[in-house]
């Protein structure tokens, strides 16, 4: 581990910290729209969030290719903070999913500069290796953050939660202070940089993994969406039981396969990822006890350690190097949609009963065989575009 940086150990603490703060919040959230009276807008929670996060990535690709890396990070840190202690405010369903909306931009800011500035420091040998110790951060982050909000909401309330979720985030932005900027020559912001061209929205170069990072990301929606409604059926009390056990097996597995990647290829490596991550979703769609729950989970992690990544190592390079803040935010709006895909699913497959789950993951397995066959066609078909 010493072959990394400070300033990659500094941005991943920072990220950790972010994912942390608004993770930690979201097994509550079906359990606080529903006391607003807001039942069956449950699916709108991950809905909302992931549109604005897809919706502000032009703008932090961009301004991460132009005024820095570091900038736009703060814009997220900044957004995040003001609207996680708004959160207690709430006392409609329509101010509430209001400020889901506006949350996401957080996210469509962040991490976009973060990978941006990621990718600038690590070596493209070692891209898969280090991509994975990167997404360790994230993992982590949701883990811990969707693990703890149950017994934090606990002993402190529905509030607290907020409140402590919002002190995360301001501590995340002050270790962003000690990260330095690798954008050589940073731009002044200006009013006129805002002006995003068609071309500085899509990186037309990484969208094959754009497309693989969409069909794989709705089953992620899925899971955001039911996962703390599922263990209430299953009688567990943690609604974060589920990112617990995920967190766990996509850690190990995410350092091992990044080397993977870098020897086999990113395409070969995601298309045993889309088989293991078809196969998490029938077994969590179908899980009828805490065990097969928790396998469930487990398999999940090993899929997402697989895929996610490989996907952002294949974005790097395919990425040129004047546009990697694009390239970044290319992806990143490739997942949100994809999670929006997923989260939408639920707004018709599941009817907040046991019985609706299967087939609502049924649709994330579909999805998933998607994935393997356009990665199988391009493998077979497409002249490979680097030497990975």
């Amino acid at each position: 581990m010493k072959k990394y940086s400070k300033n990659f150990w500094a941005i991943c603490t920072s990220l950790l910290l972010f994912m942390t703060s608004f993770n930690l919040i979201i097994p509550e959230l079906n359990d606080f729209i529903t006391a607003l009276g807001g039942i069956e807008y449950k699916g709108l929670i991950i809905t909302l969030f992931t549109l604005s996060a897809a919706i502000s990535r032009p703008f932090s690709g961009k301004l991460s290719d132009t005024i820095g890396r570091k900038s736009t990070m703060y814009i997220g840190i900044t957004v995040s903070t003001i609207v996680t202690f708004l959160y207690p405010l709430c006392g409609s369903v329509l101010f509430f999913l209001t400020l889901r909306f506006f949350h996401g931009f957080s996210t469509g800011f962040l991490p976009t500069g973060a990978t941006a500035l990621v990718t600038d420091i690590l070596p493209a040998d070692k891209r898969g290796q280090g991509m994975g110790v990167f997404g360790t951060a994230t993992s982590l982050g949701i883990g811990i953050g969707q693990f703890l909000g149950t017994p934090i909401t606990k002993l402190a309330g529905v509030d607290g939660l907020f409140i402590i979720s919002g002190i995360l985030a301001i501590i995340a932005g002050l270790m962003i202070l000690t990260v330095r900027e690798t954008l050589e020559n940073p731009q002044v912001f200006a009013p006129k940089l805002l002006k995003v061209k068609k071309t500085e929205i899509i990186e037309t170069n990484v969208i094959p993994a754009g497309i693989v990072m969409i069909l794989t990301a709705t089953c992620s929606g899925i899971i955001f969406v039911l996962s703390p409604d599922m263990s209430e059926y299953l009688g567990i009390s943690n609604k974060g039981w589920f990112f617990f056990f995920y967190v766990i097996s996509t850690i190990g597995i995410r350092l091992f396969t990044g080397k993977v990647s870098d020897k086999y290829g990113r395409r070969e490596t995601l298309i045993a990822g889309c088989i293991v991550l078809c196969l998490s979703m029938l077994m969590v769609g179908y899980s009828e006890s805490m065990l097969s729950f928790t396998l469930g989970a487990i398999v999940f992690g090993v899929a997402t350690g697989i895929n996610s990544p490989t996907l952002f190592a294949w974005m790097a390079d395919l990425s040129p190097a004047h546009r990697r803040g694009i390239s970044a935010g290319t992806l990143f709006i490739a997942l949100e949609v994809g999670i929006m895909v997923g989260a939408s699913s639920t707004l018709y497959m599941y009817e907040s009963t046991f019985k609706s789950v299967p087939q609502t993951f049924m649709v994330g397995a579909g999805f998933s065989i998607l994935a393997l066959f356009f990665l199988l066609w391009h493998l077979k078909f497409r002249k490979q575009q680097t030497t990975y």
